[in-house]
């Protein structure tokens, strides 16, 4: 927690506020489980994932009227008011994995934050196109190695049809200079992802003493947790 407290600024008289950290990317680009090493890692801290807003508002509505969440001014005004609210009440780091690459919604989310005072550090997740399309057939947890053999390697990706076809986009928008800061995650492990995010924003990471199969099971975990609704 000592290591989170010399980033913070004190709000008022009463209140302190912590840091926020943003992981974007592109969707399959491993930001959720960035996120969640850094919470396993980093003492005090919690993930707030604004998808599940988007999710809240998508089961008030008919599937029929449901479409990106993120065009609703109610999405973007929400993730703000919540993501506000825990800066001001948590006691520790806030670690926020989310994909907004449209420069408005930018700004009405992480623009808002800094502007209200918040400490928001913003990471983008970047690797070439083959390499997510491959981490995007992995949440079929392994099996597309095993389709391949009968020439269904790509069936994993039908079920991700929203991520791949976003994937150009995301990745041309997130490339430019006001979506820094940009880390490279082609041959880069989840930990060393970490690793280098806490290292940018002048925090202490426990050690990592996972073996490489527990990791492996820790990520498959996190995937089957956080898979797309």
């Amino acid at each position: 927690m000592a290591s989170a407290l010399f980033m913070v600024f004190e709000w008022g008289v009463d209140s302190v506020v912590f840091m926020l950290l943003w992981i974007n990317g592109p969707f399959g680009g491993g930001k959720t489980q960035t996120a969640f090493e850094l919470r396993r890692r980093l003492v005090g801290s919690v993930v707030c994932d604004p998808e599940q807003v988007g999710f809240g508002l998508h089961r008030m509505m008919p599937a029929s009227l449901r479409g990106d969440f993120q065009d609703y001014p109610s999405w973007r005004q929400g993730v703000f008011e919540v993501l506000d609210h825990v800066l001001r009440e948590h006691d520790g780091v806030v670690i926020t994995p989310m994909t907004v690459v449209d420069p408005r919604y930018f700004a009405e989310t992480v623009g808002r934050l800094r502007e209200a005072g918040h400490d928001v550090r913003h990471f983008a997740l970047l690797a070439e196109r083959e390499t997510v399309l491959n981490r995007l057939r992995d949440r079929g947890l392994g099996i597309a190695p095993v389709l391949g053999l009968v020439g269904q390697g790509d069936r994993p990706l039908r079920g991700e049809q929203f991520a791949v076809d976003k994937l150009d986009y995301c990745l041309a928008q997130l490339s430019r200079p006001e979506f820094g800061e940009h880390i490279r995650t082609d041959t880069t492990a989840v930990t060393a992802v970490a690793d280098r995010i806490a290292d940018m924003a002048g925090l202490t990471l426990v050690p990592d003493t996972d073996s490489r199969i527990r990791g492996r099971l820790r990520r498959m975990a996190v995937t089957i947790r956080h898979a797309r609704r």
